[in-house]
């Protein structure tokens, strides 16, 4: 009896390797019209850094954490900005007044030009009738011209009154862009790739707090030899098959395709495929699968991209997948 239950154990077991070999060979005869490199998953990464030499105050996000676009991601001591923000704003105020004194004092030299223009213009009356001397007409000559030269001044520190306004108002600025800058978000929606820092920690200007994972692109990285990338256009249709899914096909489009040639780099295991000059691609996955699946996105993946150079070649079935047909009915709709 143990016998005949090893006997039918190796059979299955055989049968199940059988299965295994015939899929495998299945999958790697591509039919004509399309082209496979093996890459991995990528997205970009973005060091969400200081602006400026703090302490970090408080770091709100762990590693892995998903986070949306404006998310606060950490937050600086500003109290020394703070500081320096009063004290501009006391430099506006302080330069407003002096500016009100500076409206006084020309409303005052105005009466006073007035004034001597009226003085003047009598005192021409009375020298036509000769109840005044000509000496009397140019002093009061030179008290006008005095009172339009004080005038004058005056109007001219009405110049530098509103430009150290100026001054004190853009300082103000822009020390309330740096207390902005003390609270670090999120840039884009993604995942929390690395904690960089903690809170009580002094860093200098462009410390890195997190690296964050930027999912509004992810793609596929591959490599093809000249042959098949001269073939590729941007917007080809694509799909990926990953070593952690490998059934379940994810569409994709060609977003890039290298101008220069280079050596085949690590990613492609073959000695064949490394001896040859290959083109660096991009295949990338559509924002809406990526916002669905957004939980299960993670890079550094490994896999297959196939990409298809005739346009009217027609996807072998182990190619279609419940995703690939879900793009497909978006893309009509």
């Amino acid at each position: 009896m143990r016998r005949i239950l090893l006997i039918l154990l190796l059979v299955v077991l055989a049968g199940g390797a059988g299965g295994w070999w015939y899929l495998q060979q299945r999958r790697a005869a591509l039919p004509p019209g399309f082209a496979a490199g093996n890459g991995r998953i990528e997205a970009n990464e973005i060091d969400i850094a200081t602006k400026y030499a703090a302490r970090v105050l408080e770091v709100n996000v762990e590693e892995g954490d998903l986070v949306q676009a404006g998310q606060v991601i950490a937050r600086l001591d500003t109290r020394e900005l703070e500081a320096q923000l009063r004290s501009a704003e006391a430099q506006i105020a302080q330069a407003q007044q002096s500016r009100n004194q500076v409206l006084a004092e020309i409303n005052q030299r105005q009466s006073e030009l007035s004034l001597a223009d009226k003085e003047l213009q009598r005192a021409l009356v009375l020298s036509g009738k000769n109840f005044v001397s000509e000496q009397k007409v140019d002093q009061q000559r030179n008290i006008r011209r005095t009172a339009e030269a004080a005038l004058a001044a005056a109007e001219s520190k009405l110049g530098g009154a509103d430009a150290a306004i100026h001054v004190a108002e853009a300082e103000a600025e822009r020390i309330r862009d740096l207390l902005k800058d003390g609270t670090l978000t999120a840039p884009r929606a993604g995942r929390i790739l690395f904690r960089l820092a903690e809170a009580g920690e002094v860093l200098g200007a462009g410390g890195k707090v997190a690296t964050l994972l930027d999912l509004s692109d992810v793609y596929m990285t591959f490599f093809l030899p000249s042959e098949s990338a001269g073939r590729v256009a941007i917007g080809a249709e694509a799909r990926l098959l990953l070593d952690a899914a490998s059934t379940r096909a994810v569409p994709a489009r060609v977003s890039f395709v290298s101008s220069r040639a280079q050596f085949t780099p690590k990613q492609v295991e073959t000695r064949s495929e490394r001896e040859r000059m290959m083109f660096r691609i991009k295949a990338r996955v559509p924002q809406s699968l990526v916002q669905e699946y957004l939980d299960q996105v993670k890079t550094g993946l490994t896999g297959m991209a196939y990409v298809r150079l005739d346009a009217g070649a027609v996807w072998p079935a182990w190619l279609d997948s419940d995703l690939t047909a879900k793009v497909a009915t978006q893309a009509t709709q």
